[in-house]
């Protein structure tokens, strides 16, 4: 069995191909990674920042807005490792043969849901439905 060239930058997954083939599944791991990847870059490049940061200023109001900023940060940060979470979830189920199918109805997401949303786990309809639950709920 010869190797799937995945590296193709033109390669963009298909309609016309079986869904979740191997060429489809490589690109959506490559994406995955290469996300979390500009994830972590990024994380680390507000770390530095933060820590160089810290403390140089002399003046209390900018101590005070200092620290609205670093909070801001923090929760940046947070939802980063959410982020990188799911992305380290959907990667498992690639490696599972579970990844592009809704967990809802079992059904492929689509390929053009996924490009979007390569962390996808239900269809549009699904997440509409869940949406709408959530709303109702919120609402009471």
């Amino acid at each position: 069995m010869g190797k799937i060239e995945t590296n193709s930058q033109d390669y963009k997954p298909n309609e016309e191909e079986p869904f979740m083939n191997e060429r489809q599944k490589e690109y959506f791991r490559a994406k995955l990674n290469a996300w979390k990847v500009d994830i972590l870059k990024e994380s680390k490049s507000t770390l530095e920042v933060l820590a160089d940061e810290s403390n140089k200023l002399p003046d209390a109001n900018d101590r005070a807005s200092d620290e609205t900023n670093r909070s801001i940060e923090l929760r940046a940060r947070d939802r980063q490792r959410k982020l990188i979470s799911k992305i380290d979830s959907a990667v498992r189920r690639i490696d599972e043969g579970e990844y592009g199918f809704c967990e809802d109805t079992g059904e492929p997401i689509s390929l053009k849901r996924l490009e979007a949303r390569p962390i996808a786990t239900l269809s549009i309809e699904a997440q509409e439905r869940h949406e709408r639950r959530e709303k109702v709920y919120r609402d009471d």
